[in-house]
């Protein structure tokens, strides 16, 4: 997939809210500092379609971008920020537990893990409610250019062992870098392969 657009399309607190016209989405979510904005504009092609900032915590609404007229790219509030208080946290919780929920165009949540390092408990935590719940994610292990070809590998291999150790099946799992755009044609295609397998010219599910 080559994407030609991508424009905002609004923000929201609430599914009520959301943009009007009903397409599939693709949202994007994470812990702090695990580089969601940077590789949200790393695959649209855009530098400052969703904000970046040294400071995490920045994306406090649910954030639609239209992606080639035919989809939503969904930027979600990321969770597990130490830096704010305990009822900005409550709100921020309930916000993306009303998005991943109760939107009925949710298509996979792509949930982005930090490649240099051991999943933390509170990611582990999130993957386990998603499981609970039956929402459909895959997971990118993000910042892919930070460590050398084999420590990466090794990592990652790692990483995958322990979630083993709680699903018989690993979800699709891909590796990026917003900075060399690695990852960027296989996330891209992966989409695409969704909307064109489960997805009718009018965004609704083919199988509804």
């Amino acid at each position: 997939m080559k994407i030609t657009e991508a424009v905002f399309a609004g923000s929201s607190q609430y599914v009520k809210d959301k943009p009007k016209k009903k397409l599939p989405e693709f949202a994007f979510i994470g812990r702090s500092n695990v580089g969601k904005s940077s590789l949200i504009n790393s695959l649209c092609g855009v530098n400052n379609l969703a904000h970046t900032s040294s400071t995490p915590g920045k994306t406090l609404l649910v954030n639609h971008f239209m992606v080639n007229g035919s989809w939503y790219l969904v930027d979600l509030p990321g969770y597990g920020y130490a830096k704010i208080s305990r009822e900005s946290r409550k709100r921020l919780d309930r916000i993306n537990n009303e998005y991943i929920n109760r939107s009925p165009e949710l298509a996979i949540l792509f949930v982005l893990l930090d490649s240099r390092h051991d999943i933390q408990k509170i990611d582990l935590e999130f993957l386990m409610n998603l499981g609970e719940a039956r929402i459909p994610f895959a997971i990118i292990f993000t910042k892919g250019d930070k460590l050398g070809r084999n420590a990466l590998q090794n990592q990652i291999e790692k990483n995958k062992k322990e979630l083993l150790e709680y699903w018989e099946e690993l979800p699709p799992v891909f590796v990026s870098s917003a900075q060399t755009h690695m990852g960027k044609e296989e996330i891209l295609d992966y989409i695409n392969t969704i909307i064109n397998t489960h997805y009718n010219n009018h965004g609704s599910r083919a199988y509804d």
